[in-house]
């Protein structure tokens, strides 16, 4: 007998997490690619990730206004 517990995947980095988050955003995911991140990512990578992704966003959106409407 023996206690070896199931080898974990390695925690992805934050590079990774907001690269997957951008892509989702997008809704350009796959299922495989969506399985394989809920392993690996960090759920605090994630949410971090997702409030500088809508910071973008949402910067980009008045800066293209101001731009168009004088």
């Amino acid at each position: 007998m023996s206690d070896e517990q199931p080898a974990k995947p390695p925690q992805a980095s934050f590079l990774y997490s907001l690269r997957a988050v951008v892509w989702s955003f997008t809704g350009l995911r796959r299922k495989s690619d969506f399985d394989t991140d809920s392993a690996r990512l960090n759920p605090v990578h994630v949410v971090i990730a997702a409030l500088l992704a809508v910071a973008c966003l949402i910067g980009i959106l008045i800066t293209i206004v101001k731009f168009v409407v004088p």
